[in-house]
Formats: C-alpha cells, sequence, structure tokens
C-alpha cells in the first residue's frame, strides 16, 4: 500500500538536503518543532496543509512543486505514466488514436 505520508516525507527531506539545509533549521524557520518535522519527514506523521506551507516557505520552495514532485512519485509507485504540464507523454492514448486508419497506427 501506498502512504501519501511517507511520499510527502521523501519529498521535504530530499528538497532539505538538496538545499543544503539541515533539520533543525528548516524547522526553526517553519516554527514547526524539531521531532514533530523529523517525524513527518519518515513518514510517521500526517502533516496540515497549514505545516506544509511552512516547511515548503522555508526551503523557498512553492508548496505547488513540492506537491507536484510527491505526485509523480506516487504515480511511479502506482505504474501509471503521469504526462505533467511541459512534458510530452511517451505514448498517445488508444482513445485518441482510434479514429485513423490501422496502417498509421502500427
Amino acid at each position: 500500500m501506498v502512504l501519501m505520508r511517507q511520499e510527502i516525507g521523501d519529498v521535504l527531506r530530499d528538497f532539505r538536503l538538496q538545499k543544503g539545509r539541515t533539520l533543525r533549521q528548516v524547522a526553526g524557520e517553519a516554527s514547526v518543532a524539531l521531532g514533530y518535522l523529523s517525524e513527518v519527514e519518515r513518514g510517521q506523521k500526517e502533516a496540515s496543509s497549514e505545516i506544509l506551507a511552512a516547511v515548503a516557505d522555508a526551503l523557498d520552495t512553492p508548496l505547488s512543486i513540492i506537491m507536484g514532485e510527491v505526485s509523480e512519485r506516487l504515480a511511479v509507485v502506482e505504474g501509471l505514466s503521469m504526462p505533467l504540464p511541459g512534458r510530452v507523454p511517451d505514448t498517445v492514448p488508444a482513445e485518441l488514436m482510434s479514429g485513423y486508419a490501422a496502417e498509421l497506427v502500427s
């Protein structure tokens, strides 16, 4: 079973590490208890939208970017191919190709 809180925690940790920030720094700037943020990053606690927004702000990263990454990772875990804005899909959906001659499709 895929747990959203685990993916959110992994993404928050990855963004924090990419920015070279410590857990203590981000927790302080977000006004979140260090232990609580640690539990969120480890997927042990659910983070409210307010906490997520505060942590995103502390990481200087739009919340939409963080949640977009969470969405992408969930799609991979679920085995889905999900084109996001600005990306070209790997395949053309069958329903779009149904109106074309078979020789063009194969």
